[in-house]
């Protein structure tokens, strides 16, 4: 009788067979793993380096995040920790088809500068099957052409609408766009908001929020104004000169943590009466340690793509006992979070029994729904349809509070405000507003 663990997809048999050939005919067709043959980059038939399955061979995935000296390494430091604790679980539950996965082989740092970090993905491209992280808008987008051209898929750490427009990006969670009319609607229909003037950083992130906000606001009936602010809390002085000139009831943020802080500080120390909502890279808890805390707490909202890190559901458990004793870092649920929809793509090639580039290219294509374990909706994972048919447009709301873990408290589940829910996503949010 054959076992079921010997059952392997068809991609197993080729690796086998291609080695075979390869050593008969005296030439390498490997890396120095003992590598996958030459058309199966980060497959390989022998077992991971520290396999928990020592009869698995390995899939290996790279992660380019931005790990010593870039301004998001307290981002993407804690996100490759979950990532590994994730993977390290899916192979104690058997792995994926015969396979164990790899995410701590090919870990390499961007320094959150294009240029590096397509250094790095040139060095790890030929050894991976796919990138289970690539942190960064600007970043991400110096490798772009070479994914596409490899059908190599990759998981960024960033959510400008644009990565719903391409088919090797394997997004979660709502935009910024859709985060800023989240916001917006939420400030019309929780405080009646009339006027809101966006305060934004330059480049997709704080264009996607700031188009975001206008096309609420247009949709809404609201006044609306913008100002562009760059990097660093001491220069935020012509920001606070705009809210306090134009006095919005609702101040939309989408910029850093210390921006967020000496914005809200200096306006409200200087008479302003209105509130503040951020979008979700506007907050850390360290903020509450600041002398703009009492200001947050009273004024400032954050709209996040998903709950905190000590939140209730099975994926969050799952989460916390495979991490056993870390701080709560709600970086560390995004980094487990971004791992779903991976592990289902991977899944389902199995399923196919291609394992190969251009099977996982496939496999994407035909997924509609993505088990999360309860930290997103079910339908936040699908990859089958149109750009706007497919956008997952759901946020939830969170206020300043000491007592919780990392320092926001959720205040509302899954929300999606009628501008978000009726908006036609016929092209990225930045390029359109």
């Amino acid at each position: 009788m054959v076992s079921a663990r010997s059952d392997r997809p068809r991609i197993r048999s080729l690796l086998a067979a291609a080695a075979l050939l390869a050593g008969l005919a005296g030439c390498a067709s490997g890396t120095d793993e003992g590598g996958p043959a030459a058309d199966v980059p980060g497959i390989t038939a022998e077992p991971c380096p520290k396999a928990v399955n020592r009869d698995h061979g390995c899939i290996y995935l790279g992660i380019i995040s931005d790990l010593t000296t870039g301004p998001f390494t307290g981002l993407g430091v804690p996100m490759v920790t979950a990532q590994k604790a994730f993977w390290d679980r899916v192979n104690r539950q058997g792995g994926i088809g015969g396979y164990d996965v790899d995410v701590h082989t090919y870990i390499r740092d961007n320094k959150y500068d294009p240029a590096t970090h397509r250094s790095a993905y040139i060095e790890i491209k030929d050894k991976v099957l796919a990138l289970a992280q690539s942190l960064g808008s600007p970043t991400t987008e110096a490798i772009l052409g070479d994914l596409r051209a490899a059908r190599m898929i990759a998981v960024p750490g960033s959510y400008p609408s644009r990565w719903e427009f391409e088919d090797v990006i394997l997004e979660s969670g709502a935009s910024y766009c859709f985060e800023a009319m989240n916001a917006i609607d939420y400030a019309v229909d929780t405080f009646q908001a009339e006027s809101v003037l966006a305060v934004y950083y330059p480049g997709d992130y704080g264009g996607e929020g700031a188009a975001g906000a206008r096309l609420a606001a247009t949709a809404r009936g609201l006044r609306y104004s913008e100002v562009e602010t760059q990097q660093g809390a001491a220069k935020q002085a012509e920001a606070v000169r705009a809210i306090l000139e134009r006095r919005p009831d609702v101040v939309m943020l989408t910029v850093g943590p210390a921006e967020t802080a000496a914005i809200a500080g200096k306006a409200v120390e200087a008479g302003f009466q209105g509130r503040f909502m951020g979008s979700n890279p506007t907050w850390v808890g360290s903020l509450l340690k600041t002398p703009a805390a009492e200001v947050l707490k009273a004024r400032y909202l954050v709209v996040a793509p998903w709950k905190t890190f000590p939140a209730d559901s099975p994926g969050h458990t799952a989460m916390r006992l495979a991490l056993g004793q870390v701080e709560p870092d709600n970086a560390l649920t995004s980094g487990w979070i971004f791992q779903y929809p991976l592990k289902t793509v991977l899944e389902k090639a199995a399923a196919n029994g291609d394992l190969t580039r251009e099977g996982v290219y496939e496999a994407l294509r035909q997924v509609t729904t993505v088990d999360y374990e309860g930290m997103l909706p079910r339908k936040a994972g699908n990859f089958s349809g149109s750009p706007n048919a497919a956008a997952f447009r759901e946020s939830v709301v969170g206020r300043p509070d000491e007592r919780e873990f990392t320092g926001v408290k959720v205040i509302t589940d899954f929300i999606s405000g009628p501008t978000a829910t009726g908006h036609n996503l016929a092209s990225p949010c930045y390029a359109a507003g």
